[in-house]
């Protein structure tokens, strides 16, 4: 064969032959033939510029990189192999030297649309969008008729915090190629960052059936369709993603979760191995958040959080390096500056939980500003909320600038109220816009993150024997690490038959989220049931058919399906007014209650749980725990059912327990804001004074 290749005529049909094979995506075929032809043409720069293009192709990087030196060795100035060395070198994570390449290679070749383009590449790849956007804007003046240059244009518009100009770019892209999935896709972002998620959902699914291996597509359709609030929709878009690729993580998760929403268990467990596998393979992309619904140990809790911030951390580093933050430390007479960024200022969990404890915590020395990544809704709490502190409404602007925001209001520590519960904090708190980052309240675990400094937490929820589960310095308070608000409004209670309660027998009750219900547990509720005869469960009505799923699951274990109440959602001292019926509230496993569980200690209803091994799984235990009712902890699933079949049968013991709860209420700790407030002032004071004097971040105990 090698006689074949003994001339330049021959070197030339070579290299059309291997530009055909490139063409037709052989790669394999490509890098055989290639490799046999360098040792006839060793010094030929495009023959190993198209080897290290299918060597590009099928991931072999390193290989490619150094074949494309060695051509340009022997071609200096071949733009072919300029341009794709920058396209490998951003690919590797050189978008500097990708940037100065193409730079250079437009002062020699001003008119090729070509070189703007994969500058704005890497200019994108460098996080300094509004420069790729002028990049491709360049690139598409003088070559207009290509759609990939406006669909890279739309991109960069979305980055700089322009949907509407995004849009229209991708309107150009789709009208030059209408079957161009990336450009609906595109599209769908840009309806996406508007709120407008029913035109997102329909231009991702129209990339989906134009791109159907593209699993991409039907990720993103899944997750509008959950913004729209239809998980039935959102389970058969994420199942079709994982059918094109059974390594996507944030596919495989959110396909989970769902179904655990929908309490649609016939494949799930199997469905939780496999996620559980590709936690322990490092697989990205897995939610944390969701993954906590799993049975699964703190350690593996924190693979996954640690796997999922090293992917934030690798996309955020070059914005993080072009901001560049230096911070100062302050003389030791400075008031502390602390800043809270959270989604949830508002009629929200968040919100409703910790406005009492920040009123509380005003009166101090401490200057407090509040970061709402979402619009003001104009509730009560948030009208609350503003006259805590300064309130600065971030969420129009994109992740650079609220960092930028906040370092411009020198934020000595920062706390994140909610970690891996939404998208935005993340990659917000990754940019380092204050030097200390604290996890506290929102996430029921630690963060994996090494942008965050400590984690605020108490000795129940992180007990010493958990303590390597936690990526951050632990700071724990001498109390439940929750706050709540004392001062909420509860309506007058309806009669049990305005609420469907039958009138007589015990109400045991769960208005945990359907996510949280998962078959163990189900399985739990229905012993207790089966064993108290005359009894009811009253649940929280899920999303779609999750109640006549569960009804259908209670047949199967022997319980009468009129004998699970479901309650609609209802105006939230309406909803406080119903635990007056509740004789007992099961808490569940491995995802404990959280807002639920205090809404019923401070009405006055007894919880009983299960504590597990995890943050998560024993988050009412410390609830229980500062309100004095330890008895209610336990700890084996066949003590729980025991437990709560013995309490349903004793009346006297229900209200001797809501006797406890009344004088808890005026007197207990777990009550107590100002208390709260005191302590958890103490804390930050703690952390700050360490790298005021030179400190690294370290555990702390508040006594």
């Amino acid at each position: 064969m090698t006689d074949l290749f003994s001339s330049s005529s021959e070197l030339d049909e070579l290299i059309a032959h291997l530009t055909s094979l490139v063409n037709a995506k052989t790669y394999t075929e490509v890098t055989n033939i290639a490799e046999e032809a360098l040792a006839r043409f060793p010094d030929s720069a495009e023959l190993l510029r198209i080897y290290a293009v299918a060597l590009h192709w099928l991931n072999r990087r390193i290989e490619a990189l150094r074949l494309l030196h060695r051509a340009e060795k022997l071609s200096p100035g071949n733009l072919e192999v300029q341009c794709d060395l920058a396209s490998l070198e951003i690919t590797e994570g050189l978008a500097k030297e990708a940037i100065k390449r193409m730079r250079t290679a437009l002062r020699s070749n001003p008119d090729n649309p070509k070189i703007p383009l994969i500058l704005g590449n890497a200019l994108m790849a460098a996080g300094r969008y509004q420069q790729a956007r002028d990049s491709y804007a360049t690139a598409a003046q003088s070559f207009p008729a290509d759609p990939n240059l406006h669909v890279s244009l739309a991109a960069a518009e979305l980055e700089i915090d322009r949907p509407e100009q995004s849009a229209l770019h991708a309107d150009e892209a789709i009208r030059l190629a209408p079957k161009m999935g990336s450009a609906h896709a595109m599209l769908g972002y840009s309806y996406r960052a508007r709120g407008r998620y029913a035109e997102a959902t329909q231009a991702f699914l129209k990339a989906e059936q134009l791109e159907p291996l593209q699993n991409m597509h039907a990720y993103h359709a899944g997750l509008m369709f959950d913004e729209l609030r239809q998980p039935e929709h959102a389970q058969h878009a994420y199942a079709r993603a994982l059918q094109s690729s059974d390594t996507n993580g944030a596919a495989l998760s959110q396909y989970v979760f769902t179904l655990r929403r929908l309490c649609q268990w016939d494949e799930l467990e199997a469905l939780s191995v496999r996620l559980r596998k590709a936690v322990a393979d490092g697989i990205p992309g897995v939610m944390p958040f969701g993954f906590l619904a799993e049975e699964v140990s703190a350690d593996e809790q924190l693979h996954c959080a640690k796997t999922f911030s090293a992917a934030i951390e690798t996309k955020m580093d070059p914005v993080r390096q072009r901001l560049s933050f230096k911070h100062l430390t302050p003389s030791p007479k400075t008031a502390i500056r602390v800043g809270f960024v959270s989604d949830g200022f508002g009629m929200h969990p968040t919100g409703m939980l910790i406005v009492a404890m920040l009123e509380a915590l005003k009166s101090s020395d401490l200057e407090i500003h509040l970061y709402s990544t979402a619009a003001n809704d104009g509730s009560a709490i948030r009208k609350r909320l503003d006259m805590v502190g300064k309130m600065h409404q971030i969420h129009s602007l994109n992740n650079a600038a609220q960092a930028q925001r906040i370092y411009a209001d020198k934020i000595e520590i920062l706390i994140d109220l909610s970690v891996h519960c939404d998208g935005v904090n993340p990659r917000l708190f990754s940019l380092r816009p204050a030097p200390l980052q604290v996890n506290w309240f929102g996430y029921p675990g630690s963060s994996g993150a090494p942008w965050l400094d400590y984690m605020l937490a108490d000795a129940v929820v992180q007990p010493d024997h958990l303590r390597s589960s936690v990526s951050e310095k632990l700071v724990r308070l001498p109390r439940c690490f929750q706050p709540n608000d004392t001062s909420r409004e509860i309506a007058s209670a309806p009669s049990r038959e305005d609420c469907g309660l039958p009138t007589r027998g015990t109400v045991f009750a769960c208005f945990n989220a359907s996510y949280k219900i998962n078959p163990q547990t189900f399985d739990l509720f229905t012993k207790i049931l089966n064993q108290t005869p005359e009894s009811v469960l009253w649940l929280l009505s899920g999303p779609e058919n999750a109640d006549v799923r569960l009804r259908k699951h209670a047949q199967m274990a022997g319980v009468a399906a009129d004998r699970l109440i479901f309650m609609p959602s209802l105006e939230y001292p309406d909803y406080l007014a119903r635990y007056e019926h509740v004789d007992l509230f099961l808490d569940t496993l491995p995802h404990n209650a959280r807002m639920p569980a205090y809404d019923a200690l401070s009405t006055g209803c007894p919880v009983l749980t299960c504590s597990g091994e995890t943050f998560v799984s024993r988050i009412t235990a410390s609830m229980l725990h500062h309100v004095g009712l330890q008895e209610l902890i336990t700890e084996d699933k066949a003590l729980f059912v025991a437990l709560a079949v013995s309490l349903g049968s004793n009346h006297e013991a229900l209200q001797l327990l809501r006797h406890h709860l009344a004088q808890q209420r005026k007197h207990g700790k777990l009550f107590n804001m100002v208390g709260y407030a005191n302590d958890f002032r103490r804390a930050l004071q703690a952390m700050v004074a360490r790298r005021r004097i030179g400190r690294p971040a370290a555990d702390i105990d508040i006594s």
